[in-house]
This record gives structure tokens, C-alpha cells and sequence, in this order.
């Protein structure tokens, strides 16, 4: 999903565009993950461009697995400014070997899946769990 030139989407909008809740929205700005969200004399919540973006950002990050703990961190890093650079750096690294781990140990099960799928489409009798 690519961010476009929406300017001062709605929750709800915002909620369809990136299929999620408007209460997991609320939750990711309580965490501080993105925003505050400004709000209009109405109350209403107008998501800006950036709030977008964070938002995809936030979006894709979690579902790759990421913490919230790593993101709030990270987040918080990355608006104080350039001077964080090389700690957020060595996050993204850090996170980046967390998440090989994942896709190889998904690449192995992913492996084993098709090898047991194989034995029963070719009537073996499959007598091993392995």
C-alpha cells in the first residue's frame, strides 16, 4: 500500500484506507506510535500526510512482527532528531536479525508443510509426525 496526497483523512477513512480499527488508531496515538492527531473545532481527528505515513510505517513494522516496545522507541528516537541516527540504525539491525530468525524458522516449518502435503498426495502412508 503506497501513501498518497490525502490531506485531513478522517479516523474512519483512515481506519478503510490501512484495514485497520479506528480503535487500534486510537491505541498507536495513545502509545505515542503516531501523532498527536490534530483535531478540528468539531473534535473530529484530521490525519495529515505524515500521520499517514507513520502510520503505514507502524502498520507494515507490526506486521512483521515488531514490538510496540521497539516502535515506541524507535518513534521517539527518530523525533529527537538527526542526532539519534546511529542508534536508530543499530535498532533497525538489531530487529532486522530478529526478524531473519522468524522467516528462517517460517522457511523451515513452510519446508516441512509441503514435504508431509507431498507424501499424502502421493498416498504414502505418512507414519511419522517428523
Amino acid at each position: 500500500m503506497r501513501v498518497g496526497d490525502e490531506e485531513n483523512m478522517q479516523i474512519s477513512e483512515v481506519a478503510q484506507k490501512f484495514g485497520l480499527t479506528q480503535d487500534t488508531l486510537r491505541y498507536y496515538e495513545r502509545e505515542g506510535l503516531i501523532g498527536p492527531i490534530a483535531k478540528g473545532d468539531n473534535g473530529i481527528r484530521n490525519y495529515t500526510e505524515n500521520d499517514l505515513q507513520r502510520i503505514q510505517f507502524v502498520k507494515c513494522m507490526r506486521a512483521a512482527g515488531l514490538e510496540i516496545s521497539f516502535l515506541k522507541r524507535y518513534i521517539q528516537l527518530f523525533d529527537e532528531g538527526d542526532e539519534t541516527i546511529k542508534e536508530r540504525r543499530e535498532i533497525l539491525v538489531e530487529q532486522r536479525k530478529i526478524l531473519k530468525k522468524k522467516l528462517d524458522d517460517m522457511q523451515e516449518a513452510y519446508d516441512r508443510l509441503n514435504m508431509k502435503i507431498d507424501l499424502y498426495d502421493k498416498n504414502i502412508l505418512d507414519k511419522s509426525l517428523m
